[in-house]
């Protein structure tokens, strides 16, 4: 089965599991996903079933919007509610307050990912080391890095929690995010709440099954009814781009009677991205 839709994964299990589930459900057995969530998060997970998982790399994965609710005062080694070290008391703040703090972060944020993460670090991933107490190798592999933060929206705040809605861009951690709103409001703080709302545009819709020629990104060349092209293409068979008069480094979607390629233009020679991929 080919097949790519949006799923919604449910609150503390991971997304190899959900995955797992899927793959029961649907009777497949090549699958994948893209943009994990962590065990503690819910909410949208971009699904692919058979050859259409070879579409995961041309996908528009920004903005990804998240709806979250930031706990004041809880401390947690993973900035979420697993991990749990304590809850501090913390004193009631004026709304103003939370919604000019909340809007200082739009645009670039620095930040160091959270220990538990899927972020790798020599191969490994970095709650691996967090889970073992290897504080040294996370502390050395864990690098500040940047995120975009394109819209920060208040939703409510009801002491000491705060919920919001964010957009962001891929590689993203709201947790971190959550983190660094709670410290410049004077605490520490943790998310009780995460949940992914879309990616790149694409939301839940009952796992309806989605057209891959409507969601990439990509010029679309309707070639059915060539059957001279069509012979060259299904073969891989190198051909001058001035054929098609597509543009150098750009990728095109060339579309068949029953399969579609992804190529680009490089050299005045044809690349082939993604070769006869079925259309279901």
């Amino acid at each position: 089965m080919n097949r790519i839709f949006v799923a919604k994964k449910p609150l503390f299990i991971s997304s190899n599991v959900f995955l797992s589930k899927l793959k029961r459900k649907y009777n497949v057995k090549k699958a994948g996903f893209s943009g994990i969530l962590d065990p503690f998060a819910c909410g949208v997970l971009v699904v692919a079933f058979g050859q259409y998982t070879k579409l995961f790399h041309f996908l528009q994965k920004s903005p990804k919007v998240y709806k979250a609710t930031l706990w004041l005062g809880l401390q947690s080694d993973s900035l979420d509610l697993e991990n749990v070290r304590n809850v501090q008391k913390t004193m009631p703040l004026d709304e103003s307050k939370v919604r000019e703090v909340l809007q200082s972060f739009l645009g670039e944020v620095r930040f160091v990912p959270p220990n538990f993460s899927a972020k790798k670090i020599n191969g490994k991933k970095a709650y691996e080391f967090a889970r073992n107490g290897k504080l040294e190798i996370l502390k050395e592999g864990l690098k500040e890095q940047t995120m975009q933060v394109f819209k920060i929206e208040f939703l409510n705040y009801s002491h000491p929690f705060i919920s919001f809605r964010t957009a962001v861009s891929e590689g993203a951690y709201i947790r971190s995010l959550g983190a660094l709103i709670a410290e410049k409001l004077g605490c520490i703080g943790s998310l009780s709440y995460l949940e992914r709302e879309s990616e790149g545009g694409l939301c839940f819709k009952e796992e309806r099954a989605l057209n891959p020629l409507e969601i990439l990104p990509f010029t679309r060349i309707d070639l059915r009814g060539d059957f001279k092209m069509r012979n060259c293409i299904e073969n891989g068979k190198k051909f001058n781009p001035k054929l098609l008069k597509i543009s150098e480094n750009t990728k095109y979607i060339v579309q068949f009677e029953d399969f579609f390629s992804i190529i680009s233009s490089k050299n005045e020679s044809v690349q082939y991205l993604a070769n006869r991929i079925p259309l279901c």
